[in-house]
């Protein structure tokens, strides 16, 4: 199945942080706080798949403030922070809503991510991924992860079920 039929199904997606939603870079103030950049690219594609029915879950290995903050203001409900089997986690939330793992796509960048990519119906790595994970995902972006690899991933999601078109036009009304 291509990648374009695996998406049309999606009804939950999941994604990683750091490589996904952000560069990967991890940034530390004296005071030990972390710092994270978020594209608001990606942001607004999220915004896009959830107004389309399609719910979004972060299940990231890292725990931290700043994406406590990044999920809520993108009104995120499905956070899950210092998740040691992503792949897990994924099930159990698809469970809980009786849905089969072909409903779900997962985003992610690094080899650790491949239990949870390739249990899922649909797949996607951003350009800048481990090699090994990109030659295993059903889409890999042209973007880098936090440069917009998230967004691209969200519109070829909603143009496969044939709804980009018109959200786009929407903005020209």
């Amino acid at each position: 199945m291509d990648a374009a039929n695996r998406a049309a199904r999606v009804r939950l997606m999941g994604l990683d942080v750091d490589g996904v939603l952000t560069d990967g870079s991890l940034y530390f103030t004296p005071g030990g706080d972390e710092i994270k950049a978020f594209s608001s690219l990606d942001g607004h594609g999220l915004r896009m798949l959830a107004a389309a029915g399609i719910e979004i879950a972060i299940i990231s290995g890292r725990a931290s403030r700043a994406l406590e903050l990044r999920a809520a203001n993108l009104d995120i409900g499905e956070l899950h922070m210092g998740v040691s089997d992503k792949r897990r986690c994924l099930l159990e939330l698809l469970s809980r809503r009786g849905l089969e793992p072909e409903a779900a796509g997962y985003m992610g960048d690094d080899v650790v991510d491949l239990p949870v990519l390739r249990c899922c119906g649909f797949s996607a790595a951003p350009a800048d991924a481990h090699a090994f994970v990109r030659a295993h995902v059903a889409l890999v972006t042209g973007r880098p992860g936090g440069r917009g690899a998230v967004r691209e991933a969200c519109d070829f999601i909603l143009q496969a079920q044939g709804r980009l078109d018109a959200m786009l036009a929407s903005y020209l009304d």
